[in-house]
């Protein structure tokens, strides 16, 4: 099968593009002897864990289930942070998870002893205070009475120093789609607050946001940061990002139901803003698409919406060559990344196909949905 074959609104991972990821990202681990782990928060399509697992050390999870899908799917280095873990939950996470890592020191606390008795590595996500996002605060762990992360007074006030000899690692993650010269500038925050522990550490991780596998992103300063904290303090680095893994991976395919008219052109999708890409409202963002352009750049000017009655669903305004009619099929480019993971069925809508586009063009219906799966979560 085909692309122009296949039933639309669907997802389609482009297995091409996802090798040359991460081919880029394993280079950065051959150079330097950091390991990087998948951040499955981002791309969770265990499809492809056989094909990560080639490149990658492992798998990072933010909670239970994505820490069982990395140990059953990936099986290589198994990592888990999460703001507080539930009692009923944790022996399970540490049969299956190798690094083990903390919020705050209440939270090591009450698990540490668990942790040493389980043979885990266990570390704790700090706080280095240091904003470099840019108009985004909802992704800005070092944002004012943020949740994440220990800051430096909490850490020397409520761990004791054999506490902190207690401790394997070290985990900050500030970062979002960002280049390496704001990586650079939090590791100078993470290196005056908290290099005088660093030195009884084995490991630090740097988290994720690095957008690594971008066109314009600096991957020899990444290097420069990396090797610098290796010889500095005698450290393993982690790094730990999701949307490099898939960047541009991945397309959104729709199809235009109906065209109306209010003031400006109206196009009507099969797929939805608020259902199939969320971040185009939470971010908020403009996805890409591919034969189109910003409104002044085409005469066909339209607003592209999705099909539920949510009067905010609206993915937004793009121009084209020619005049759209209904039928007509358009690509949302950059779709692999924060959209499987974040759909919904709103609606009742149907959520997307996933489909793996193989090397040589061949389409592979990986998952289709129907009615069952919007009727059983309710």
């Amino acid at each position: 099968m085909r692309k122009d074959e296949l039933r639309t609104p669907c997802y389609v991972v482009q297995e091409q593009k996802l090798k040359e990821n991460l081919e880029i990202l394993k280079g950065i681990c051959v150079e330097t002897g950091c390991k990087i782990l998948l951040a499955q928060k981002a791309f969770s399509m265990y499809k492809m864990y056989p094909l990560i697992a080639r490149f990658l050390d492992g798998a990072t999870a933010s909670g239970l289930y994505e820490a069982r899908l990395g140990y059953e799917e990936m099986g290589k280095e198994n990592h888990i942070f999460s703001p507080a873990y539930r009692e009923d939950e944790i022996e399970e996470i540490l049969r299956m998870c190798g690094h083990i890592i903390f919020n705050s020191p209440s939270q090591f606390k009450k698990y540490k002893a668990r942790v040493k008795e389980a043979g885990r590595s266990m570390g704790l996500r700090i706080n280095p205070e240091c904003s470099t996002q840019e108009g985004h605060a909802i992704y800005d762990p070092c944002a004012p009475f943020s949740r994440l992360g220990t800051t430096l007074e909490q850490f020397e006030s409520q761990l004791t120093e054999a506490e902190i000899a207690e401790l394997d690692g070290l985990h900050f993650h500030t970062l979002c789609e960002q280049n390496s010269d704001d990586l650079k500038k939090t590791l100078q925050a993470v290196e005056e607050k908290f290099g005088k522990y660093l030195q009884h550490m084995k490991w630090l991780n740097f988290g994720g946001g690095h957008h690594i596998t971008r066109a314009d992103y600096d991957r020899e300063l990444l290097k420069d940061c990396i090797r610098h904290v290796q010889d500095t303090y005698g450290v393993e680095v982690y790094l730990e990002p999701g949307e490099a893994v898939a960047l541009n991976a991945g397309i959104l395919i729709t199809e235009v139901q109906e065209i109306v008219e209010n003031g400006m052109r109206i196009a009507i999708l099969d797929a939805s803003a608020a259902c199939h890409m969320p971040d185009v409202l939470e971010m908020p963002y403009r996805p890409p698409l591919k034969d189109a352009g910003h409104p002044a750049k085409h005469p066909h000017v339209y607003r592209l919406a999705g099909p539920t009655c949510l009067a905010g669903d609206v993915i937004g305004d793009y121009s084209f060559a020619r005049p759209l009619k209904c039928g007509d099929r358009l690509e949302f480019e950059d779709m692999a990344i924060y959209t499987m993971v974040k759909t919904n069925t709103f609606n009742g809508m149907k959520l997307p196909d996933i489909v793996l586009e193989r090397e040589g063009g061949e389409c592979e219906i990986v998952k289709t949905f129907g009615y069952e799966d919007f009727k059983c979560r309710l």
